[in-house]
């Protein structure tokens, strides 16, 4: 997800009481991490990083809380698109359109997050995301960004009139009446927030997007996309999450499917489905790493194993001859012309 939601909220809960820098080591980042918030940072850094927040304050409610006191924009170049958007059903298909650069999410079916359902003269906005135990936070956290955002915008206009959510009520329901001042439906069949109808009419207080910044943002916004399609295979993920701990030589796959938000046969699948395995993926980035480390000549041959979790350098060395046919020292040496060579 976008490194910018997760420094925002490290903002906020640090000036509710919280230690920075020990949400900064329950979410795994750095501050170099969150400096660019267009940059990509595991969902469960977020996660942690929220519930560190949460503990540290006693504050259940304090993801609602920083959603309704922050600006969109501020975190993602969505919100910039978002508030130059021409109107209420422009807005939501930018936010279906751009999802991803915010934020990932593997249990989402429909072809979009967000619809815009009118029916029996009420105009509703539903969230398709299902939300599983501890998953509420994110769905309120939904709906206040709508309602926030909206409240700050257009501050003497009416926007949200109810909400239906799927979820039980959360410990902090009962100041729900001052978070939300709106009224809340709890274990509904959907989660959905009814708003009023003017905004899908002409009388719309929408103002005509400034079209030369809407291109500017969504310019930017689709490169990101390009980018974010190159780096998100199944496959890519998979590598992010091992790199740190190659060293360890041994690697679960259940522990990376659950970073990742998955089952292990979810990731077994996905793997599959690009043409290769938990296995090949491991064994592959040691190879790269390799010839990485050895190009470089700053480690020695020993040392490389080592990063590379190999428990003996004669194990490194089998590797090293099988991936290219040569042995680490000539590789390293200058004979790196020759490459999976038969032997």
């Amino acid at each position: 997800m976008a490194a910018g939601f997760v420094a925002s909220f490290i903002d906020y809960a640090v000036l509710r009481g919280a230690d920075r820098m020990a949400l900064l080591q329950s979410a795994s980042v750095t501050e170099a991490d969150l400096a660019d918030q267009d940059n990509r940072v595991p969902v469960a850094a977020y996660q942690a990083a929220i519930a560190a927040g949460i503990s540290a304050t006693g504050d259940t409610a304090l993801l609602l809380r920083h959603t309704l006191e922050s600006k969109l924009e501020t975190m993602s170049v969505v919100g910039q698109i978002v508030h130059h958007s021409a109107s209420l059903a422009h807005s939501i298909e930018q936010l279906n359109r751009y999802l991803h650069l915010m934020a990932e999410n593997e249990a989402l079916t429909a072809a979009d997050r967000f619809e815009l359902l009118q029916r029996h003269g009420q105009v509703w906005i539903v969230d398709h995301l299902p939300v599983q135990g501890a998953d509420y936070i994110g769905m309120e956290a939904s709906f206040a960004r709508f309602i926030s955002e909206f409240r700050r915008s257009f501050p003497d206009q009416v926007f949200a009139l109810e909400m239906e959510v799927t979820y039980a009520p959360p410990p902090h329901a009962p100041e729900y009446p001052d978070l939300f001042q709106i009224p809340v439906t709890f274990e509904a069949t959907r989660n959905a927030l009814r708003i009023d109808p003017v905004w899908i009419s002409e009388r719309s207080h929408f103002e005509p997007g400034n079209t030369y910044a809407f291109g500017v943002f969504t310019k930017h916004a689709d490169e990101l996309m390009v980018q974010l399609s190159r780096e998100t295979s199944i496959r890519a993920q998979v590598e992010a999450h091992i790199l740190p701990d190659l060293h360890q030589g041994s690697l679960s796959m259940d522990k990376v499917a659950h970073d990742l938000g998955m089952s292990r046969q979810t990731l077994y699948r996905r793997l599959k489905e690009e043409g290769v395995t938990f296995a090949q993926v491991h064994d592959d980035l040691r190879h790269r790493m390799a010839r990485d480390y050895l190009t470089a000549r700053k480690v020695s041959v020993n040392e490389t194993a080592y990063l590379l979790g190999f428990a003996e350098a004669s194990s490194f060395v089998r590797a090293f001859r099988r991936w290219t046919g040569q042995s680490p020292t000539a590789f390293r040496d200058g004979g790196r012309v020759m490459e999976a060579a038969p032997h």
